[in-house]
């Protein structure tokens, strides 16, 4: 159990609650600022999208799993096992499951599948695959990523888990951190996810200033040109501070 734990790159909890309370675009734009991966990566696109867009965001360390429904078979359902296993990784944690399935056969979870996720530990279940019972989850206020609503479960089964997975092109890997609102799910990296926290506040502040200036009622393209280039000049300045040299000291915000 703590082998597990250990290996989980760990994020002061401050940051963690900072984070839940910006949207995914913003933690994005923050991201970006460091340079450290291409600005098309890290989220997932296409299908995967958030069942109940009204909730507030939600951050959790991956818990990974592959899944199949599509054929009957004898090899056993290791979900047990992953609700044993998840307990060593630290909370909160947000279950990621990759339908092995092509195309989709069936739903990945519904009510019980996410109220067993929940009472074990998660916040939040994203799939490749299906979801179900959507009206009867909706009341439990439990964030659901998939990508389609499917009448069936099939003949579902973990395959195994713990693994690295693959989501409309992202990998995830046990212990990343996710990020994920009506907007999508973001991949956040661990090493800098306490600077993203930190810099939000001061990212958003920039942005208002653009968006005061739209607001008022004798704006021009002029000035709205003149505003971008302020903005641009102060995105410029928290880059280079977020990228200078840290020493290593306890989270603040």
């Amino acid at each position: 159990m703590a082998e597990a734990r250990a290996s989980v790159k760990l994020v002061a909890p401050e940051a963690l609650e900072i984070m839940k309370k910006y949207d995914t675009a913003t933690i994005a734009n923050v991201i970006e600022l460091f340079r450290i991966r291409p600005s098309t990566a890290g989220y997932l696109r296409g299908r995967i999208h958030a069942i109940y867009p009204d909730l507030p965001p939600v951050v959790g360390y991956a818990t990974t799993a592959t899944f199949r429904c599509g054929l009957p078979t004898d090899a056993p359902d290791k979900c047990y096992d992953q609700l044993r296993a998840m307990q060593a990784f630290p909370a909160p944690r947000i279950a990621v499951v990759q339908d092995l399935d092509s195309p989709v056969m069936g739903a990945t979870l519904g009510e019980i599948m996410s109220r067993t996720y929940r009472r074990f530990g998660c916040a939040a279940i994203i799939t490749s695959g299906g979801a179900r019972d959507i009206l009867a989850v909706r009341d439990l206020n439990f964030a659901i990523f998939a990508s389609s609503v499917e009448v069936g479960h099939g003949y579902p089964r973990i395959e195994d888990f713990h693994v690295p997975v693959l989501l409309e092109g992202v990998t995830v890997y046990p212990g990343d951190l996710i990020h994920a609102d009506a907007n999508g799910v973001l991949v956040v990296p661990n090493a800098i996810a306490e600077q993203v926290a930190g810099a939000c506040k001061e990212y958003m502040a920039v942005e208002k200033k653009i968006i005061d200036y739209l607001d008022r009622p004798d704006a021009t393209i002029d000035g709205y040109v003149e505003s971008e280039n302020v903005a641009s000049a102060d995105f410029q300045r928290l880059a280079a501070k977020l990228k200078a040299p840290q020493e290593k000291k306890p989270f603040h915000h």
